[in-house]
């Protein structure tokens, strides 16, 4: 079982709350913003935004309900969840993998002894879409990948038109899939994990490049991500 204790400066709020006067009651205690990873109680939250994100789109869910229930409690340390005033507008839930490419197993299994993390799926609630979430999310969770010390590299499989921007996430094409979903092929494609996170001392969060934080999703995205 992988350790997250080097890891825990990746899942503290994003920004910090702004103090209030004693004057001044408080609304409401929960962060503006605030990255964690996911528990099975966030199961139904995660299925309602893929579910929304993808039937629509391919009729298929990347995840059921029963098998996100199932990684959340298997490797829930590999799993990303965006937060905004306890309400969750983004995720990414992966999985660990011990072969050099994806096979059907990999859409199920979870191998603790693996060094690869199946990303299985990335996606942004729709009415948060079109803010640069995605990418950010992503970039947060390969940075946190980086503090696992048993991690060498991240695996996912794409559509072609997301194949973009993937590469420029640092993504490199393997090829074709063998996998495949209701007669629909995808493309392989890996990210190698080395090196050190960044971190900056004496912070409680990680900083994003002022230009990602701005950014509009790009890439023929829809503001939703199938991986």
């Amino acid at each position: 079982v992988m350790s997250v204790v080097g890891s825990q400066p990746f899942i503290k709020l994003m920004h910090r709350t702004p103090s209030i006067s004693p004057g001044i009651q408080r609304r409401h205690t929960l962060p503006a913003s605030e990255v964690r990873p996911l528990n099975t109680q966030d199961a139904i939250s995660v299925f309602e935004i893929e579910r929304e994100a993808f039937i629509s789109v391919s009729g298929e869910c990347p995840l059921h309900l029963d098998e996100v229930r199932h990684f959340l409690t298997l490797c829930p340390e590999l799993s990303m969840g965006w937060f905004e005033e306890g309400r969750l507008v983004a995720f990414i839930i992966g999985s660990l993998w011990d072969k050099d490419r994806l096979t059907e197993d990999a859409l199920i299994l979870h191998k603790p002894r693996g060094s690869t993390v199946h990303i299985h799926i990335l996606a942004v609630h729709r009415t948060f879409r079109q803010q640069g979430k995605g990418p950010i999310l992503l970039w947060r969770y390969l940075q946190y990948l980086r503090c696992l010390p048993s991690v060498r590299r991240a695996l996912l499989m794409c559509e072609d038109v997301l194949v973009p921007f993937y590469h420029k996430s640092g993504f490199k094409v393997l090829g074709l899939c063998a996998i495949t979903v209701a007669n629909m092929t995808f493309t392989e494609m890996c990210y190698p994990i080395s090196g050190h996170a960044y971190m900056r001392r004496n912070s409680e969060a990680i900083r994003f490049p002022a230009a990602s934080l701005d950014s509009p999703l790009k890439g023929g995205l829809s503001g939703h991500l199938e991986i």
